[in-house]
């Protein structure tokens, strides 16, 4: 009886062990930003929580610090922070995939400006300044030959509450502002698709964001990894086709406020999962334009071939 009772002991003590194990197993950290860079991930948050552990901030700095500081395995940033954290890690930094096209547009409340020749002389109020959205606004002025005045607002909300009130007259917000500022005043309208416009004097695709991991991380974790952007290509899939759903979980998760507006704005979004030799092409040539344009965008140099990951 000792015999057996002690068996059983044993057992379930082994039991346990394994449950401890399997319950603590090591999620993958992953920070990403609200809007379009992170709501392609909404899919893999909601249906492998036991896998990944997955932030949302509002902040760059934030995803950069948590990234740097080993809190974050992957990140979801913009496409030249990318270049820049390469350069600050000294080469500790690979990119694995581009998330985000081109999601900028520019919202004029009124009729006059009709194309990109038409802001000559205007004053443009702008966000993410010392971001892609900075440098894309940047090489469209340089290119089309255009004088204006850029100011540049700290928060994506402040500029949008001042367009929506009508106080400034012409702004360049990324979706899904664009959408949420658009309901609170029917004035305002899309004057400008900067996607559209960039294609019109650039042969690089227009990139936002993408997805980067440590160099050393990915070493040790390759399978991990390419399991992830299998399921990231399959979440960003499902955003794109099951609107209705997807924006649910972005409200629920807390990537954007209110459904309604996700909703809209997803189809403005150019969430994609690009990954390989595309990855690579696209990511080099509008780095490239990037650092032609002002080489302290992409970190003061251009990443060397070991800063993409082919898979």
């Amino acid at each position: 009886m000792k015999k057996l009772i002690s068996v059983i002991l044993v057992t379930a003590i082994l039991c346990m062990g394994a449950l401890g194990c399997t319950a603590n197993a090591e999620k993958i950290e992953i920070a990403a930003l609200k809007g379009p860079t992170g709501m392609g991930l909404v899919q893999v948050k909601d249906k492998y929580a036991d896998d990944y552990n997955i932030t949302f901030s509002s902040a760059p700095d934030d995803i950069t610090a948590s990234f740097i500081g080993g809190e974050a395995d992957i990140a979801a940033v913009p496409i030249n922070l990318a270049s820049v954290l390469y350069n600050k890690l000294e080469g500790n930094v690979r990119i694995i995939a581009v998330n985000t096209l081109g999601v900028l547009y520019m919202l004029e409340n009124g009729e006059e400006i009709t194309d990109f020749a038409a802001l000559e002389g205007k004053t443009i109020y702008a966000t993410g300044q010392g971001s892609t959205p900075e440098y894309v606004l940047e090489y469209l002025l340089s290119e089309n030959g255009v004088n204006a005045t850029v100011e540049y607002k700290a928060e994506h909300s402040e500029l949008a509450a001042l367009l929506a009130a009508g106080e400034v007259g012409l702004g360049m917000l990324p979706e899904p502002n664009v959408s949420a500022t658009m309901t609170k005043n029917e004035n305002l309208r899309v004057a400008l698709n900067l996607t559209e416009e960039w294609a019109k004097v650039s042969d690089a695709e227009l990139v936002q964001g993408c997805i980067i991991v440590k160099a050393d991380y990915l070493e040790q974790h390759e399978k991990e990894i390419a399991k992830f952007l299998e399921r990231y290509a399959e979440s960003a899939a499902f955003v794109n086709e099951n609107i209705e759903e997807a924006s649910q979980l972005i409200e629920e998760y807390g990537i954007m406020e209110k459904a309604a507006i996700a909703k809209k704005s997803i189809p403005n979004c150019n969430i994609v999962c690009i990954t390989g030799e595309a990855m690579k092409t696209a990511a080099a040539n509008m780095l490239t334009v990037l650092f032609e344009a002002n080489a302290k965008s992409v970190g003061g140099a251009m990443p060397k071939d070991e800063f993409y990951w082919i898979g």
